[in-house]
């Protein structure tokens, strides 16, 4: 996540490009899209009831009460141990994670009004850090300018710089890249800021 210094970079990399365009651009971080508890507790499931399996292969001889007391302290420990943010997301299967995210970036769009800007000219960069996920989405007065493909060539690069851990020159960069497609296609012809520039951080 970014520092309050490194969140005014982006904020005034964004006042920069709006004052060359009608588009309004918000960007949002979120630190991830979901907790995914029900995949954790799914996991410490599973192993929990593999455990009866496991050990037959060994030559451990346990009463009944005790094999239901290890599984349980089992399911217990893994419950907890695989809510570890790093672990975690290694067992979420990766259509999941995009299908999260990419839920969080629509309702984001519409819960910062980028669906009711006077030219129909919001744009929403969203990333998700956890799912190093990032989605750029536009209001149709965008969209019938900038192709998909225009679209994903930021996306790829910002994406990348997440990957890297690089977040603040992603955010920097891909504001900048848009910016350049916006100032051709949507030149500046009204000053008024109708939506706030500074990032926008879900915790």
């Amino acid at each position: 996540m970014l520092t309050e210094a490194q969140q005014r970079q982006v904020a005034d990399a964004i006042a920069a490009v709006e004052r060359e365009t009608d588009a309004e651009l918000v960007t949002v971080l979120a630190q991830r899209a979901d907790d995914y508890r029900p995949i954790s507790l799914l996991w410490a499931a599973a192993i929990a009831l593999l455990t009866p399996g496991a050990l037959a292969l060994t030559p451990l001889w346990l009463e009944l009460w005790e094999v239901l007391a290890l599984q349980w302290l089992l399911f217990l420990g893994l419950a907890l141990l695989l809510r570890w943010p790093p672990l975690l997301m290694r067992l979420v299967p990766r259509r999941i994670r995009e299908w999260r995210a990419a839920n969080l970036a629509r309702r984001q769009f519409l819960e910062q009004n980028l669906h009711h800007t006077r030219f129909d000219s919001g744009v929403l960069i969203f990333v998700s850090a956890a799912e190093h996920y990032v989605e750029i989405l536009a209001d149709r007065g965008i969209n019938q300018h900038v192709t998909h493909e225009q679209w994903q060539a930021i996306v790829d690069s910002f994406t990348a710089a997440v990957k890297r851990g690089d977040t603040l020159r992603g955010f920097v960069d891909c504001v900048n890249a848009c910016g350049e497609l916006l100032k051709k296609h949507v030149p500046v012809t009204d000053q008024k800021n109708e939506l706030p520039n500074h990032l926008v951080v879900l915790g």
